[in-house]
């Protein structure tokens, strides 16, 4: 449950993020930043507890890594 809604408040501040004016983008995708951060934590408690499968758990890893770069990627370009 924690899981699923750390995602939501992330899907809510990109979403966010992309309908604000660029001075106030920056707030909201650091906070996206953070959360995808602890959403990473979090997943990898739940595979070394053996909660959810390796390979489920790599390809999500994956995807979360790629997610991050990009809020990265735009949080520079607002800079």
């Amino acid at each position: 449950v924690k899981i699923e809604n750390v995602c939501l408040e992330i899907i809510n501040l990109v979403i966010t993020a992309s309908l604000e004016n660029k001075a106030d983008k920056l707030f909201s995708l650091n906070s996206a930043w953070i959360k995808i951060e602890v959403l990473k934590k979090l997943f990898r408690i739940t595979n070394e507890l053996n909660i959810v499968e390796t390979k489920c758990y790599i390809d999500v890893e994956l995807s979360l890594q790629e997610i991050s770069k990009m809020i990265n990627g735009w949080i520079k370009y607002l800079k």
